[in-house]
């Protein structure tokens, strides 16, 4: 694309991973705290047009393997730009990154990740060469910015002191849109952003459900929508009330199943169970169901352990990402998990569990009172078991609900099940209650696997195999 650029740029390298051997360095990441990415708008008189500064070492200074403190703090400037558009062009960074052969974007806000791939930087990438793209596609991408100057944070010291400032910029950003509730507006907003890494997911932004990521609020989806009315933040009109209570829409269906090539008909906003929300892969936190309890526990990218389930973040993060709808897993940001209705279908706040520590610090003031000793961390339970007395002990609203299924449980004998067509081929049924099992080796809601005229139906089960082998017997023996 730019005959200066000593590797290629385009849109073709969206979605490109580099792996751990293949990088020469990692900016921010899971291991490092302080990190950041900040877009704010200037008066033109405050900002040099393409002017690059890099603060600390450059990548092909620092020594290869290494992971690093990082910030990216954007300027821009234009008769026509407003500061409620910041947050959506900042967002853009993610997008532009991803064009560049050889390095790879994820995340955003004070969570990104990023890394250089070794071949990329022998071929002479560093960063001023990135800020030197972001410029170019910026100001190609959205004529409004007339000016832009980008500085790259290397320095540790340095990192630490503009990462406080990034963060309140966050929260400022955050509070303008919590007195919005969405039976004011006619209009939703979609984002596609994250296509190139789950191409069936879409994002519905609504005033009481931000974006999963944490970066786009339903101001900053009207805002980026204003700019460029064909970019990949579009607005939703609502449709139809399908269900009030769990957050289901005709309008959002419809842009939903569209933009997801049919992957995915039907998406209600305030469950985790019945239709979830899709996840992308850049969400904030994600629940996932414990079945032991029938309650929902809460993790974020953060977290370094393990939660009662067995299972770290990153494994539940693959059962909850790529544009799938998982019952129980669920990707969401800590916005929305300030919002009054917080997966209102499924008991919201009565029925969480389990969340680490720093995740319920945060969210303190937005957990109702009378919950928030009865919610566990990693300091109050580490196993299921755990888990379990713990709720008891403290009378946790979950618990009635195990003692309503005792009473309604069946004495009578399993009813027989039909013979399946033996033609049939094994279909995976997905439940809109909850009803999936989390196991550190295998998760099955339900499924019902036809064979040779026999039915066999799993349901709330946990396996441990190494190995599962089910043949058809020859005729006759």
């Amino acid at each position: 694309m730019f005959a200066d650029i000593p590797v290629d740029v385009g849109i073709t390298y969206e979605g490109e991973r580099i792996r751990k051997p293949a990088m020469h360095v990692e900016l921010g990441g899971p291991d490092i705290k302080e990190k950041f990415e900040l877009l704010r708008v200037r008066k033109p008189e405050e900002v040099e047009d393409e002017k690059i500064t890099v603060i600390g070492p450059d990548v092909d200074q620092i020594p290869e393997g290494s992971k690093i403190p990082f910030g990216i703090y954007i300027e821009v400037a234009g008769k026509e730009l407003e500061e409620d558009m910041e947050g959506v062009m900042e967002r853009r960074i993610h997008d532009f990154s991803n064009w560049i052969q050889g390095f790879m974007h994820l995340n955003q806000r004070d969570t990104i990740w990023l890394r250089m791939d070794k071949k990329a930087v022998k071929k002479g990438l560093n960063l001023k060469v990135v800020g030197k793209v972001l410029c170019r596609l910026y100001k190609s991408e959205l004529p409004i910015i007339e000016k832009i100057q980008v500085t790259f944070i290397t320095d540790p010291e340095e990192v630490k002191k503009r990462y406080e400032e990034a963060r309140q910029v966050y929260e400022k950003r955050d509070a303008r849109v919590r007195g919005m509730t969405d039976d004011e507006v006619d209009v939703f907003y979609g984002c596609t952003l994250c296509q190139s890494f789950a191409p069936s997911h879409v994002c519905v932004i609504t005033p009481q459900r931000y974006a999963n990521c944490g970066a786009i609020s339903w101001l900053d989806g009207r805002a980026a929508a204003k700019v460029d009315p064909k970019g990949p933040i579009f607005a939703i009109p609502k449709g139809e009330c399908l269900d009030e209570w769990a957050g289901e829409w005709s309008g959002a269906n419809k842009v939903v199943a569209e933009k997801s090539l049919g992957e995915v008909t039907r998406v209600k906003l305030y469950s985790a169970f019945d239709y979830p929300h899709t996840s992308c892969g850049c969400f904030e936190c994600t629940t996932f169901y414990v079945p032991e309890c029938d309650g929902l526990g809460i993790v974020h990218r953060d977290f370094k352990g393990v939660t009662p389930t067995g299972l770290t973040f990153g494994a539940i993060a693959d059962s909850t990402a790529g544009g799938r709808q998982v019952p129980g897993f669920h990707g969401l940001s800590y916005e929305y998990m300030r919002s009054k209705k917080f997966l209102r279908a499924d008991g919201g706040w009565e029925r969480i569990i389990w969340m680490p520590k720093e995740v319920k610090e945060r969210m303190k003031d937005y957990i109702p009172a009378e919950l928030y000793d009865k919610i566990a961390t990693e300091e109050d339970a580490k196993t299921v078991d755990e888990l379990k007395a713990f709720l008891e002990a403290r009378n946790h609203p979950v618990v009635s609900r195990w003692k309503k299924e005792e009473v309604a449980a069946p004495t009578a004998p399993a009813e027989a099940v039909a013979p399946a067509p033996a033609a049939t081929m094994p279909q995976a049924v997905t439940p809109t209650a909850p009803q999936m099992a989390v196991t550190p080796v295998a998760t099955l809601p339900e499924m019902v696997v036809p064979a040779g005229g026999i039915s066999f139906i799993f349901k709330n089960v946990k396996i441990y195999a190494e190995k599962l082998i089910i043949r058809r017997s020859k005729e006759g023996k």
